[in-house]
């Protein structure tokens, strides 16, 4: 019998030690070291933890390696293949992290059963395979290539992997499944690295795509030490909030593709549902006489859209102000405001402001400035924003406003949803030659913007 030793492992970065430490020396993250009992001789048995073949590998220059565009497994999900670059790679390992109950299990079922050309292996260790069929009868999909097996054990998943030798692999979720090579409990940092580790060498030496499912902590990153989120090739986040029926996919890291992309759905009671065209739900029907709301025209990945930004300036209750926002960076709200106090004249030092994002979304793209700025100072005046006036640009700290990136995708957007007016920065349209039926009003300093708005 292999002797036991007690390790403490860090739960962030999956670093060991012999004893407890408050602060890990590695990531340097406070109270993070868990006790892990470890079997010494983690050799694993003959045929047990790798049962499959494995190749010798040999050193080659780097000039005989043949290269080729990385070939594509179509999902039938054009947001779905869009984050994962034009489609799922053979043999990479996909990671698709969320809260519970945000719909991981119904987009993977939903996928899988659109799949008829590849025989799939659903492996299940939270949900039996009655609930599992009552979701897939939900969705109203049939598939005669998915098959279903509720199993834990790593030994045995590879025992069913070798009897069926399935096409595309999904594991529900990663924190369930356990080897008899470690003597640890499921999800802990031990179990979670071998597991992991085991099945990336299979989804490689067999170029067998695999889908791990995982869960979330409480500050909303992937459960499992950092060494998971390494050694795979996609990592994916599937967010939103319950109360609304919107759900966004994505990408955090890709090896084939880009991680600035993100694709949409609308939860419906027969499963997931994908927007094609976001723009037009992320605007509400009229905001016409309503202060505080302005049109931004934003870029995600190579996708525009035209996205609704609310502002609330109201006088400070208390001594301090607030200053909050949804969906959008703190701190760059906080410099808008130093901004438009220094160099627009408006004193916003004892008012509240809160900043949100319609529709859930989280947006890093700095042209969303000008929108941010302009909701604000409308809600601060009390004065309503035209609803058919769109703006781009990103504000610097000297009050300018500075050119953005795909400034045409920007105006073809506006143009197809109706807006008659854009605001953009001076100088940006270098190379635009499209004809549009949409005015176009360059602007160099925040001032400009304000009197094209408010007059």
């Amino acid at each position: 019998m292999a002797k036991l030793k007690s390790v403490y492992v860090c739960s962030n970065c999956g670093n060991d030690s012999p004893k407890w430490l408050g602060k890990c020396p590695v990531c340097g993250e406070w109270n993070t070291y868990v006790e892990e009992i470890i079997s010494k001789d983690k050799s694993p048995a003959k045929g047990g933890l790798h049962p499959f073949e494995t190749s010798k590998a040999k050193p080659l220059l780097l000039k005989d390696v043949e290269t080729a565009e990385e070939p594509r497994i179509n999902l039938h999900d054009a947001e779905f293949n869009r984050v994962l670059g034009g489609g799922l790679v053979p043999g990479s390992l996909v990671l698709i992290g969320g809260e519970p109950g945000i719909g991981k299990s119904t987009l993977i079922l939903q996928t899988v059963l659109g799949l008829n050309s590849l025989k799939t292996l659903y492996i299940s260790g939270e949900e039996s395979a009655r609930q599992l069929k009552l979701r897939a009868d939900r969705i109203n999909s049939n598939s005669e290539n998915c098959f279903i097996v509720c199993e834990t054990n790593l030994e045995q998943i590879f025992v069913h992997i070798q009897n069926l030798k399935p096409e595309f692999v999904i594991i529900d979720s990663i924190q369930t499944i356990f080897t008899d090579v470690v003597e640890s409990s499921p999800g802990s940092v031990s179990q979670v690295r071998e597991c992991s580790a085991a099945i990336l060498k299979f989804a490689k030496e067999t170029n067998t795509p695999v889908v791990l499912i995982g869960h979330i902590n409480k500050e909303g990153s992937i459960a499992g030490p950092k060494v998971l989120e390494h050694i795979v090739d996609t990592v994916l986040q599937f967010e939103g909030d319950q109360h609304y029926m919107y759900r966004i996919l994505r990408s955090i890291k890709n090896r084939f593709g880009s991680t600035a992309e993100l694709g949409i759905y609308e939860m419906r009671q027969n499963g997931l549902r994908e927007v094609s065209n976001p723009s037009e739900l992320l605007l509400t029907q009229n905001h016409e006489g309503l202060s505080g709301v302005s049109i931004a025209a934003a870029i995600e990945g190579v996708r525009p859209f035209l996205i609704e930004t609310q502002a609330l300036v109201s006088t400070a209750a208390y001594g301090t102000p607030q200053r909050s926002a949804t969906g959008f960076d703190l701190r760059r709200m906080n410099m808008l405001l130093a901004v438009l106090e220094k160099r627009a004249g408006f004193k916003l030092i004892q008012k509240d402001v809160f900043l949100n994002i319609a529709g859930g979304l989280k947006v890093n793209d700095p042209a969303m400035d000008l929108a941010v700025i302009s909701a604000v100072l409308s809600s601060s005046l009390d004065i309503s924003i035209e609803k058919h006036v769109c703006m781009t640009g990103e504000v610097g700290l000297s009050g300018e406003i500075r050119p953005v990136n795909r400034i045409e995708q920007r105006i073809l957007e506006a143009e197809k949803l109706g807006f008659s007016k854009i605001l953009v920065p001076q100088n940006n349209l270098k190379g635009f030659t499209s004809k549009v039926n949409i005015e176009i009003v360059q602007v160099r300093k925040v001032e400009e913007a304000f009197r094209q708005l408010f007059g």
